[in-house]
């Protein structure tokens, strides 16, 4: 991970007067997918950058110790051993960006990994995720829960009530008390911003958060009917960089819901290349929260190394 956000005083002068135009938001976004891609070794590079940058992820209402191992041992091996040799890459340590879970199975994942030997990073939600409507009091103690059961990371969600109302002051207020729960561990803030019903309340939310401390500032829940979209990412993407400029700390991004195919992985990343630089294509700066992609990315590397496109049983369950 990037150095840990101190954040700064909050300050509504940074998000007074905010104007987005919106064609030219999706203008914008529309490039990203309209040019030809990469092909060949270059294609498989980016979707290797891609599994590395996976918080792989399990939150069902039927999680068990069981599937949480496996969970873990997939992300510790997301690429199946002989395609790695056959494209050389088999002494890479190629692991996904970190795993997450629900904190009740933190753990269970410290378990797991400390049996394998494997310092992958474990993320939790926290804060009465996806809602987020629990009293405050027993959100800031799930932080703490996870982080003392293992968590090196901590997604929360913000209060959209407050949000919605126009309290940033509220937003900030309750983010940094959040930040400060967290201890030594990184925060990673979701606005669901399927539910903050503007463009302009999503950067207000996105320069909020990283004021109050945000490690990383995450799309959605993958709960809310409208996930990560390019537009959506973009005006997130400008508050980071606004952000930069201002304080010289670098805030991470992480697109979360409804990203399945390795096309749209490699969507995101030439995004954040453009945006941001090489360096937000990385894990430290970079995730995806998907649970269904390192699939898709594994059977594209399975086409790059043996020339066909794998049976269903060639390739492990995720």
């Amino acid at each position: 991970m990037a150095a840990k956000n101190s954040g700064v005083t909050f300050d509504e002068s940074w998000i007074k007067n905010v104007n987005i135009n919106l064609p030219a938001v999706k203008r914008r976004a529309e490039t990203v997918t309209a040019r030809r891609g990469v092909k060949k070794q270059w294609q498989a590079a980016w979707q290797l950058r891609a599994v590395s940058c996976i918080d792989l992820t399990t939150l069902a209402g039927d999680d068990t110790r069981a599937n949480v191992h496996r969970l873990c041992y997939k992300a510790a091996h997301p690429i199946r051993s002989d395609l790695l040799k056959a494209i050389g890459m088999e002494s890479a340590g190629l692991t996904t960006g970190a795993v997450c879970v629900y904190p009740s199975r933190v753990g269970d994942c410290r378990k797991a990994l400390e049996n394998m030997k494997c310092k992958i990073p474990i993320a939790s939600v926290a804060t009465g995720f996806p809602s987020g409507q629990t009293s405050f009091k027993t959100r800031l103690e799930e932080i703490r829960q996870a982080v003392q059961d293992g968590a090196s990371e901590i997604d929360i969600v913000i209060n959209r009530t407050l949000a919605l109302q126009g309290d940033w002051k509220g937003v900030y207020d309750e983010v940094r008390e959040m930040r400060e729960a967290c201890g030594e561990a990184h925060l990673k803030t979701i606005l669901a911003t399927g539910e903050l019903g503007s463009m302009v309340n999503i950067y207000k939310a996105s320069m909020v958060c990283m004021m109050a401390g945000a490690d990383f500032i995450k799309t959605s829940t993958g709960k809310e009917g409208v996930n990560a979209t390019l537009p959506v990412s973009l005006v997130m993407v400008r508050a980071i960089r606004d952000f930069y400029d201002r304080t010289q700390r670098k805030v991470g991004f992480k697109p979360a819901g409804g990203i399945r195919t390795a096309k749209d992985a490699c969507n995101w990343l030439v995004l954040m290349k453009e945006e941001l630089g090489d360096e937000w294509t990385k894990p430290d700066l970079f995730r995806f929260g998907a649970s269904s992609l390192l699939g898709d990315l594994e059977r594209q590397i399975f086409y790059y190394a043996k020339g066909s496109y794998p049976a269903a049983y060639e390739i492990p369950m995720a």
